[in-house]
């Protein structure tokens, strides 16, 4: 059994996704709109370029998301997401480029021989 986190965005899920592929060196697999579904016609026109579903993965992780519809979207609260990094360069590069790009809120610390970074605050840029 894998569990896989699902973030649901204001309208930026592609910016997200996007920035996400960059900078953990994953891969999108499946980007899908609201218009090219036949569920086009439960969203408002000007929602149809925006993210119905997006998968990415890295490595054997993957991480989905989708854009939710004004009426139905609630801004996110009280989650992290943790990520272990076991080469300290590597946890380095992505640590400052996490912060600089994404300009969240994230702490670094050592536990049971990995780096381990906890981002808080990721909404602060992609959820509005």
């Amino acid at each position: 059994m894998r569990v896989n986190p699902y973030l649901t965005f204001n309208g930026q899920c592609e910016a997200a996704f996007k920035f996400y592929e960059q900078c953990l060196g994953g891969k999108i697999e499946a980007m899908i709109t609201h218009g090219a579904t036949p569920s086009k016609d439960h969203v408002p026109s000007e929602w149809h370029s925006k993210i119905m579903h997006a998968l990415l993965t890295v490595g054997d992780d993957v991480l989905m998301g989708s854009d939710a519809p004004p009426d139905h979207y609630q801004k996110p609260q009280g989650f992290s997401v943790s990520l272990q990094i076991r080469e300290p360069a590597q946890a380095s590069a992505f640590f400052t480029l996490w912060q600089i790009k994404a300009r969240c809120g994230c702490q670094s610390s050592r536990l049971f021989g990995l780096l381990a970074l906890e981002c808080w605050s990721i909404d602060t840029v992609f959820h509005g």
